[in-house]
């Protein structure tokens, strides 16, 4: 039995400094044999608990950088939407600039066009000349820089577009107001070179005035329906105002005449010529030569007879003329 036992145990000899004894430990076979299966079961626990740990935190990291990623994609989509934007308004602004620059050409027209009206006819003392701004980005510049964001940007972008849309609206009545006061200067203009006061002839001396006088042919009272102006035959004769000549023909009391018509319902008559030099039809100017003075039809000698209707009545032509 002692021997048995002996045979299930181990000694194990413990090696101390040189001057000490060995000592013997005497242990049993499976406390050896367990020892070591113990420690390597220890030492797979630790690695496997290492590794789950390395798997946890490996883990963790990846759900970190997913989140990152996901927070990155949607920064990145944010900017991209930002710049799709910003794009689709840069196209719609740079559409409205092109279409902004062309009506300010046409309103330049305009301008240029009621300008050379008023260079023409003279304006207003209280009107100054019509003056627009220039730009020439060659020239100087400058300024302090401040950096913009985004943000700013996108709305830089909207009040443009606010800006061009107000701009649009002045043009609008830019375009409305120019032609409309053009066409009215025009309307006043050809209104006053269409009065009939130019002074027809050289001479300024009136042998008969209108009104009622002794006629020179019968030495009875008649109606004298116009002025007579001396002067000698060939003398010009001038239009009082522009207008259209309606009748240039001859007859036995007139002689050579000529009616011209005006706006308002004015005509001016010109009577007694020798020499007719415009037609029926033709436009004539204020102050422009229409004949030539004369003797002809029912006169006493070199004149001329001039005469002023208004409607179907038959004025004093002196009021008018200057």
């Amino acid at each position: 039995m002692r021997s048995a036992s002996l045979s299930h145990r181990m000694t194990l000899l413990v090696l101390r400094e040189a001057n000490q004894p060995v000592k013997q430990i005497q242990v049993s076979k499976p406390f050896v044999i367990a020892v070591p299966i113990v420690a390597l079961l220890s030492i797979s626990s630790l690695i496997v608990s290492l590794q789950m740990q390395s798997e946890n935190t490996i883990s963790r990291l990846e759900d970190t950088l997913k989140l990152q990623n996901l927070k990155f994609e949607a920064v990145v989509t944010d900017k991209n939407a930002a710049i799709e934007r910003l794009q689709s308004q840069v196209i719609t602004l740079s559409g409205q600039s092109k279409e902004l620059m062309d009506r300010m050409e046409r309103v330049s027209e305009l301008e240029a066009e009621l300008q050379s009206f008023i260079d023409k006819y003279g304006s207003p003392s209280n009107s100054g000349k019509l003056s627009s701004l220039s730009w020439d980005e060659s020239l100087g510049r400058g300024g302090e820089f401040i950096a913009v964001h985004d943000q700013e940007i996108e709305n830089l972008a909207q009040e443009t577009s606010d800006d061009f849309l107000e701009i649009s609206a002045m043009l609008d009545e830019i375009e409305k107001n120019v032609p409309t006061t053009l066409q009215k200067a025009k309307q006043t203009q050809y209104s006053i070179s269409g009065t009939p006061s130019e002074w027809p002839t050289l001479s300024t001396r009136l042998t008969s005035n209108f009104g009622y006088r002794t006629d020179p042919f019968t030495g009875k009272a008649a109606f004298h329906a116009g002025i007579d102006i001396s002067g000698k035959v060939g003398d010009p004769v001038y239009a009082a105002a522009a207008g259209k000549v309606i009748t240039a023909e001859s007859n036995r009391s007139r002689g050579k005449y000529i009616i011209i018509q005006h706006p308002n319902g004015l005509q001016s008559w010109y009577m007694h010529l020798s020499e007719i030099q415009v037609a029926e039809g033709d436009t004539v100017k204020k102050g422009q030569a229409i004949a030539k003075l004369g003797n002809t039809g029912r006169s006493t000698g070199p004149h001329l007879h001039f005469e002023i209707v208004k409607g179907d009545k038959k004025v004093n032509p002196l009021p008018y003329l200057q």
